[in-house]
């Protein structure tokens, strides 16, 4: 019921007719806010929440052990708690973007989880405040995204694929099957967050090969 009562204050809900309950509270209303308004601070913070859960829950399986077990057990346990605080702020970024596009490339429909990355519409050292927001995402395979990243492909304001005219004589078969025969296919859009036309924008201008 609280995220039903949350739903009610995201405009794409409500757009699409759909109202979510009305026992938003001021809190949850702030929440919002702040979410809606600084990214990567509530990423962080809230991976922070988790993780201070998740390394409780370590503790608690300590005290269950034998000495013996503690022991030999320590060092994995210590290399656990870096690999999780490295994770902050990226690990929610690829969580929201995998939920938002359902798991599944928004230009070839993959859905294998090990293939897909969440791709930065605009690149992470170019816009620190939109590094965590979800409208900088797409969900690419392992090949789409390396293609976005260097400009071989961009998004038009159609939400379709370009190729860069630059690569139009390259002769590889798998090129053409895997990347030129998506020119011009329209590209998956999720049902939340929704790539925002900016970033797009800035995609186009400042990344995508152009003559």
């Amino acid at each position: 019921m609280k995220l039903t009562n949350i739903a009610s204050l995201d405009p794409v809900i409500t757009f699409s007719g759909r109202k979510g309950l009305r026992g938003a509270s001021i809190a949850d209303k702030k929440m919002w806010e702040e979410m809606q308004s600084n990214w990567e601070d509530f990423a962080k913070e809230s991976e922070k929440i988790a993780n201070e859960l998740l390394l409780g829950n370590f503790e608690k399986q300590a005290i269950t052990q034998t000495p013996e077990e503690s022991e030999s057990d320590n060092y994995e346990g210590k290399s656990r708690i870096i690999q999780v605080e490295g994770r902050v702020g990226q690990a929610f970024f690829r969580k929201s973007v995998f939920s938002a596009y359902n798991g599944r490339c928004c230009i070839s429909g993959l859905s294998v989880p090990n293939l897909l990355i969440a791709s930065h519409i605009i690149p992470w050292k170019d816009d620190k405040s939109n590094r965590l927001n979800p409208k900088n995402g797409l969900l690419l395979s392992s090949l789409h995204d390396k293609a976005f990243d260097i400009g071989i492909i961009t998004v038009s304001e159609e939400m379709k694929v370009l190729v860069s005219e630059r690569e139009r004589e390259i002769k590889d078969h798998f090129f053409k099957s895997s990347i030129r025969s998506f020119e011009g296919k329209k590209i998956t859009l999720p049902q939340k967050f929704s790539p925002d036309p900016a970033f797009l924008k800035f995609h186009r201008e400042n990344i995508f090969e152009q003559y």
